[in-house]
């Protein structure tokens, strides 16, 4: 029940992120014990970089607490769609929180929107999804492998989120996402590999009053595709995007400060030559002033290609 609502203890049961850097995060059940391979109850002993962790030993711990490990310590963390992102474990490719960001702002996901999402995968996207439409709002999920949308269903309903999500085993792109969602959604996401075929059901899915549209492609040729159908179905706005996540190099350089003071003092032409060369000398010899100064740079090395997100507004019936 850890991503319900806000909590200080750690109950039996729960899920738990273990920080031990911002490169190394784990996710941890909170249970005294495990059934390990062979079908024998055994007490649940976590192993990390920094040695163990006895798992019954954090139940009752407040979240942000630190505990020890058996050759360092670690810290636990109450789980949110940001921590999650970076510890689940991973049944397909993801996406991550600057593509997740930039999604959740154009489509205006808020409280009691109802979002319709084709590609629930490892379920990244669907825990921030629900976070913003909570407590009214609701998700229906499609994906097309019958095994994952069962885990999915399951991970929602063991992380307390079971209520306000919907988990369909179906291929949009053949049989759309049923006569239930007509008009219902306000906003429909595509992660697939053909979104163009799911567009013109994600155009009956979207209500009457109109709606947002986003679908996530690897490739540009895709994205290409998606934009042809979308303005085949009236949609407007349409724009693609790809976002690049840079992070500048900040820091304090020191500068010498030159003394050009000479230059200001007017010099005849016959003393000009005679001085110049005097003049150098003591600047060169003369301790230089430096002045401290805090600089941003580019990395060396820029971030790679994650893919692009075409979004598109659908107009209200009679605008259409």
């Amino acid at each position: 029940m850890s991503f319900l609502k806000p909590k200080d203890v750690i109950d039996e049961g729960d899920t738990v992120i273990l920080y031990i850097s911002v490169n190394s995060m784990h996710v941890i059940e909170a249970t005294p014990t495990i059934v390990n391979k062979k079908g024998e109850t055994i007490e649940h002993i976590f192993q990390t970089s920094f040695g163990a962790l006895k798992v019954r030993n954090i139940i009752g711990v407040k979240y942000g607490s630190r505990v020890e490990l058996s050759k360092g310590y670690a810290f636990v963390l109450l789980p949110n769609p940001e921590l999650w992102t970076q510890t689940l474990p991973h049944r397909t490719q993801i996406i991550y929180t600057p593509d997740i960001s930039m999604i959740l702002h154009q489509l205006e996901v808020r409280p009691g929107s109802i979002v319709v999402e084709s590609g629930t995968g490892s379920g990244s996207l669907s825990h921030y999804l629900l976070r913003a439409v909570k407590p009214h709002g609701h998700l229906h999920t499609f994906d097309f492998h019958e095994a994952r949308a069962n885990q999915a269903r399951d991970e929602f309903q063991h992380h307390g989120l079971g209520d306000f999500v919907t988990v369909y085993h179906r291929d949009v792109c053949e049989n759309g996402f049923g006569e239930e969602l007509d008009g219902k959604a306000d906003a429909v996401f595509l992660d697939l590999p053909a979104p163009q075929l799911a567009v013109p059901h994600a155009f009956k899915a979207l209500k009457a009053s109109g709606g947002r549209f986003c679908s996530f492609s690897p490739c540009i040729e895709q994205s290409q595709r998606v934009c042809v159908a979308l303005q085949e179905l009236g949609f407007t706005e349409i724009q693609s995007y790809e976002i690049l996540q840079q992070e500048d190099i900040v820091k304090t350089k020191t500068f010498p400060i030159m003394d050009l003071e000479f230059l200001k003092t007017k010099k005849t032409a016959s003393s000009e030559e005679e001085n110049s060369e005097k003049d150098l000398t003591k600047i060169l010899k003369q301790p230089r002033d430096t002045i401290k100064v805090l600089t941003s740079s580019a990395p060396p090395t820029q971030p790679g290609h994650t893919g692009f997100l075409t979004f598109a507004t659908l107009q209200p019936a009679f605008a259409r």
